[in-house]
């Protein structure tokens, strides 16, 4: 579904992404894991159009997107969750829901918002309140469903349990594995390593920009630096 090959995009002369490749198949769930300052948010803005690659290509759906519009790139398919939500403060949660499928003109809006309404019930007992006024993970919820609400064929999360409680993250994650099993093809950036490649089928480790190591989710978890550079242990601790 989504082909990365010799990505590279800077901040004035600082280059941030080098050459990286990666691939999403669809229906998988692929993770992007790093540390901090690795690269992994410029990655996924690079690959939506809110920051400009320099060199490479970006297939989706076997189309060369990059340089295309941010609003272009949603309505190909591809939505964003962003790190820290950035969900519109100022807006009731409906408002924000139907933010989320501004371009589409088919006649399904009303059945995909039952849809997140379903999957996050809070959400509909909250629709006329404000967005700002919600807890962590009310806006997560309210971030993914926004997304949602595109009707993507991939979703990209980017660090979606950041800031919130191991119940809320668990439920978050139990959401994503949901969305994958209904059709949606993922690509996951997240701090949360250990879930992350729980439920990912395969994986990608970023460094400074370069990927470093690739391959099957539970191979990559199993393998002794990821083990000791994320999962707080050793092989040898196993």
């Amino acid at each position: 579904m989504l082909n990365i090959s010799g990505l590279s995009t800077s901040y004035g002369s600082i280059k941030a992404i080098k050459g990286i490749d990666l691939d999403v198949p669809q229906g998988s769930i692929v993770s992007l894991i790093g540390a901090n300052g690795a690269g992994k948010t410029t990655t996924m803005k690079s690959l939506v159009g809110l920051l400009k690659a320099q060199a490479g290509q970006i297939k989706f759906l076997n189309q060369e997107i990059r340089g295309l519009a941010p609003h272009r790139i949603v309505s190909l398919g591809m939505s964003l969750v962003p790190e820290g939500r950035n969900i519109l403060a100022g807006m009731t949660v409906l408002e924000n829901l139907e933010m989320g499928a501004y371009q589409r003109k088919d006649k399904e809006v009303q059945a995909d918002l039952e849809k997140v309404f379903k999957r996050f019930p809070i959400l509909e007992e909250r629709k006329q309140q404000f967005g700002g006024t919600l807890s962590g993970g009310q806006q997560q919820m309210l971030a993914i469903g926004r997304a949602l609400m595109a009707r993507p064929k991939l979703l990209l999360l980017d660090e979606p349990s950041m800031g919130l409680a191991p119940l809320v993250v668990a439920d978050i994650f139990k959401v994503i594995q949901e969305i994958n099993q209904e059709g949606t093809t993922i690509l996951l950036v997240e701090q949360n390593v250990r879930q992350a490649l729980k439920i990912a089928h395969y994986a990608y480790v970023l460094e400074t920009g370069k990927i470093v190591l690739h391959g099957k989710a539970e191979e990559v978890a199993k393998n002794p630096r990821v083990m000791e550079a994320y999962l707080g242990g050793t092989k040898a601790d196993t």
